[in-house]
């Protein structure tokens, strides 16, 4: 814990703007896009995917597994599984929303990994992987010991929040690169779609930030022997 607020405030705000970002990458991917699919001889449709996985499923469940510890009024025990849990499930989505971007470049006959938001998308899942397996490991099942879990405590934030904080910058990295695409292929630079992609990405820099401003928060004082710090 860094700042001297709680953190309830802002986990709030976080839980809103996840939210607006849910609406607003549904609004750019089903209305102005034109949908999902897995199969299609439409494969922008199938790239349709990716945005959506890595924003919804990897970056917003990613967020709210982060600040589970400031959020919810449970027991330890029962944050620490649904931290767990729900991280996993951001894993799962980040790799299929990962897989989907390939698999619509080798349908599209376009180069995979050429790119700097690829190179690091492939960075960030891997170290998103090792984070998780290791929390897994120490905190979880078999479980380390009682001075390995208090060493690991402080890195396993730093080393979450540095990945969480990379995976927010590349996400913004991702929508300026597609929407240049589109711009270079005669979309109005200052159209609705335009204005909606800028404004995704800036609800998602900003839920990054309040992520990250609730952890170095401070829990409810009733609460403060289950939080983030005591994992």
């Amino acid at each position: 814990m860094v700042l001297g607020v709680r953190a309830i405030p802002f986990t709030f705000v976080a839980h809103v703007l996840a939210i607006l970002g849910l609406v607003l990458v549904l609004v750019w991917t089903l209305d102005f896009r034109g949908g999902f699919a897995w199969e299609a001889s439409n494969k922008s449709l199938i790239f349709n995917l990716h945005p959506f996985l890595m924003l919804v499923g990897f970056i917003i469940i990613g967020g709210e597994a982060i600040i589970s510890y400031k959020s919810l009024p449970l027991r330890k025990d029962v944050k620490k599984l649904i931290h767990m849990v729900l991280h996993a499930i951001a894993l799962v989505l980040g790799i299929l929303g990962i897989y989907t971007a390939f698999k619509y470049h080798n349908e599209s006959g376009i180069a995979n990994l050429y790119s700097l938001h690829s190179w690091l998308g492939i960075g960030i899942i891997a170290l998103y992987g090792i984070q998780w397996l290791y929390g897994f490991l120490v905190f979880f099942y078999p479980g380390g010991t009682i001075g390995l879990r208090s060493d690991s405590v402080p890195w396993h934030v730093v080393f979450g929040l540095t990945v969480f904080t990379l995976a927010v910058g590349n996400a913004a990295i991702g929508f300026l690169e597609k929407l240049t695409f589109l711009e270079n292929t005669g979309l109005a630079k200052y159209g609705s779609e335009a204005l909606l992609v800028n404004f995704t990405a800036v609800i998602t820099i900003l839920f990054g930030a309040f992520v990250i401003l609730s952890v170095l928060s401070q829990s409810p004082a009733e609460d403060d022997e289950n939080s983030y710090s005591a994992i």
